[in-house]
């Protein structure tokens, strides 16, 4: 059948119009082409063959096209026409769903992620602040005070405008839902914004009638563990008094209301600071908090996994580096950065001095205050770049890959699931450019994600996944990086 778009004659089949699906433009167009050829024949005629003319952009419509005939985009269609542009005339043809399946990444897999797009706020676009919780890829950005929202597509939606200075925590209160939690460490509070109509829409500020000292707490860290069903699961937030007295709140997402008070501690040593990462491990019914702080002399933290289900929340584990509570084979290696894999409920830190990444089994933390629940997968092997220290590092888990910034680069640790050699249970030796460490009968091994060249653009402080997206902002950078899976990616891989 032929197409006239914009003056442009198209050649295609029914099926290839059809594949748009049954309730789309162009399915309708081959429907009735079908009639008009069966009415021909039945006629039997000879006519001039009939032609269908359509008054849209041929350029566009020769991409969408190709789309339907390969079940993915051509590679120069990026560099011809934005995102946005693609999605309207999709719309129109009403093949918006598979334009929008050939658009997302795939699966993210760090050994194959690489530099997707920056995305810039027009104004104040150094980032202070990220939120990935959707699964479709979207994204929420503060920076500054504003909080600029863009959809799956990356494609930009709307910015909106708080009352605070300087947004430096912030989470989506569910998934799909346009209300965002946030939280500075200038200002006193935790605020909620509808980011689509840019309303303030409530506020929730810790106080204490028995302590007068409890006033003008500014929110340090937010968790927001997506919701099945909604409302299911409450939103927690840590709280700083100006004297450094800290608690956790837990509130009601459905009211805005704060539920209980967990884990309240007194700031008056490094051990007892307001937690600065907040993470609910919502399939133990635990919070996991923890706390870093560097000096001269290193580092120092805390991490705790609160219960806040017991009355005011009680600590059901916790270690403290250097010393301190619970057992360590790394004295004077404290973490620089902690984060928790809650799919396969597992502990990671990487350590300030040596650099070494190192796991906890959750499930294995109550064999005793004396037991050293951490394996540490060492690096032996000499690599193609030296994996440094973990001074400054940054580590986020997401879809059981661990991210780890350092100054050398961006790594990645993953754990493939493998029979136990028999006899083994941990070992860690060298191999090749790499070391293989199991553990358990898992091999974990670790990849660079990035290119030696992308390091010069600053060290890594902030990480978030969402859908199958790694967003990345750096010290003094405008903007956040977006890393997708691509096999054609400068991946360097080693084992531990």
């Amino acid at each position: 059948m032929k197409l006239n778009v914009g003056g442009r004659l198209f050649e295609t089949t029914e099926s290839t119009l059809g594949s748009g699906g049954p309730d789309s433009l162009l399915a309708a167009l081959s429907q009735a082409h079908h009639r008009h050829e069966n009415e021909e024949e039945e006629e039997e005629e000879e006519e001039e063959e009939h032609v269908i003319f359509i008054d849209r952009d041929p350029d566009v419509f020769s991409v969408l096209l190709s789309l339907l005939r390969s079940g993915r985009l051509p590679s120069a269609a990026s560099r011809q026409f934005s995102k946005q542009d693609l999605l309207e005339e999709s719309v129109y043809y009403g093949i918006e769903p598979i334009l929008r399946s050939a658009m997302s990444p795939p699966p993210l897999l760090g050994i194959d992620a690489s530099l997707s797009t920056t995305i810039l706020p027009k104004a104040d676009p150094f980032p202070t602040a990220l939120s990935a919780d959707a699964p479709d890829g979207s994204l929420w950005l503060a920076h500054g005070g504003q909080i600029s929202s863009y959809d799956s597509n990356l494609t930009y939606l709307s910015t909106v405008r708080t009352h605070l200075d300087d947004v430096t925590s912030l989470r989506r209160l569910f998934p799909s839902s346009d209300v965002s939690a946030v939280g500075s460490l200038r200002s006193p509070g935790l605020h909620f914004y509808d980011v689509s109509s840019g309303r303030h829409v409530g506020s929730a500020h810790w106080s204490d009638p028995s302590d007068p000292r409890v006033y003008k707490a500014k929110v340090t860290a937010i968790a927001a563990h997506p919701p099945d069903p909604p409302s299911s699961h409450p939103l927690f937030a840590s709280f700083e008094c100006p004297h450094w007295e800290n608690t956790i709140l837990s509130l009601d997402r459905a009211t805005l209301q704060i539920v209980s008070e967990i884990g309240r501690q007194n700031g008056s040593s490094s051990k007892l600071a307001a937690p600065g990462k907040l993470v609910h491990v919502a399939e133990k019914g635990l919070v996991f908090a923890s706390a870093v702080s560097s000096g001269s002399f290193g580092y120092a933290g805390y991490m705790r996994l609160w219960d806040p289900r017991s009355s005011r929340g009680a600590a059901v584990w916790e270690t403290c580096e250097p010393g301190g509570v619970g057992s360590s084979s790394r004295f004077g290696d404290s973490f620089a950065d902690a984060d928790v894999d809650t799919e396969e409920l597992a502990i990671y830190k990487v350590c300030w001095n040596s650099g070494d990444v190192a796991v906890a089994d959750m499930r294995m933390l109550e064999q005793g205050r004396d037991h050293d629940p951490w394996f540490y997968l060492e690096d032996k092997g000499t690599g193609l770049r030296s994996a440094g220290r973990g001074q400054d590092s940054v580590l986020h888990c997401y879809k059981k890959q661990v991210f780890v910034s350092r100054h050398s680069g961006l790594e990645v640790c993953s754990s493939p699931v493998e029979e136990e050699p028999e006899g083994e249970e941990e070992s860690s030796y060298g191999e090749g450019e790499g070391t293989i460490s199991r553990s358990k009968g898992r091999t974990y091994m670790r990849n660079f994600v990035d290119k030696e060249e992308d390091t010069k653009r600053g060290m890594i402080r902030k990480m978030e996944g969402g859908g199958d997206r790694l967003f990345v902002s750096r010290d003094g950078m405008e903007g956040v990086e977006v890393w997708e899976s691509s096999h054609l990616s400068g991946a360097i891989s080693l084992l531990y």
